[in-house]
């Protein structure tokens, strides 16, 4: 049988649980999650959190732009990012490697080819991709996006079945009921037009994407006929409960 594929997507305010650190908790929470689907799902993950890693250990005091500051910060973080995922992950039995991307690599056809060889590859042989953006090279996702669009774009390079994009929220609510401060969640979209109208601006403490990040992403996976799904990441158990259907989240198809 195969294995069906899911792009998660895993923004910073998920994996810092809304505080200042990473929390290990929440990466073993993912990674219990992984290995118990792994008879029928295969996994790739897109991570945000180098500069949030890097700011448990590190303040660095710069006169630069603020870009260029994060930027360092992520060179800093990223190595402790993923000897976390490494350590909870491997107590598992899950194996792991890191691919750093830019957008400039979708750009280019041998780049593309290149990307889709070595990780069916790493995935074929039971290692789970851990991507983020090359935050040293390229400011994009810093500066706006939270890796949301460059999960889109690998989720439909990669002809993945799902793209499950962790946030802070249950989905995305109806406008009229942020308003009246009971927020209810859209649980089915067809027509992002009418997404588009429900959303507001607002952005994540930690991350730099907001609804409007997650909603250009989902368009570029929706006109690649790949569901996207918007989930509250952190829920304990979140991609097992959106599976069986027992969280709200968004379900955009």
């Amino acid at each position: 049988m195969t294995k069906k594929r899911i792009l998660l997507k895993l923004g910073s305010n998920t994996l810092t649980k809304e505080t200042n650190h990473i929390s290990r908790g929440k990466i073993e929470d993912i990674g219990m999650q992984i290995a118990s689907l792994q008879d029928d799902y295969e996994f790739i993950i897109v991570s945000s959190g180098a500069i949030a890693a890097a700011k448990q250990f590190v303040k660095l005091e710069n006169q630069d732009k603020d870009v260029f500051v994060k930027q360092a910060l992520a060179s800093i973080g990223q190595p402790h990012l993923m000897r976390i995922y490494h350590e909870n992950f491997s107590d598992l039995g899950l194996l792991i490697s890191q691919c750093l991307l830019s957008y400039s690599d979708f750009e280019k056809e041998q780049s593309k080819v290149n990307i889709v060889n070595t990780i069916n590859v790493l995935v074929k042989n039971n290692y789970i991709p851990i991507i983020n953006e090359n935050d040293t090279v390229a400011t994009d996702e810093i500066r706006f996006g939270d890796n949301d669009k460059l999960a889109a774009l690998t989720a439909v390079l990669l002809d993945v079945d799902i793209l499950i994009i962790a946030t802070n929220t249950n989905g995305i609510y109806t406008k009229s009921s942020i308003h009246d401060a009971v927020p209810e969640t859209i649980s089915l979209v067809t027509d992002l037009k009418v997404l588009e109208k429900e959303i507001g601006d607002s952005k994540s403490s930690h991350g730099t994407g907001g609804m409007q990040s997650k909603i250009e992403a989902s368009a570029i996976a929706n006109a690649a006929s790949i569901e996207t799904w918007i989930v509250n990441g952190l829920e304990d158990n979140f991609i097992l409960k959106a599976l069986k259907n027992e969280i709200p989240f968004t379900k955009i198809i």
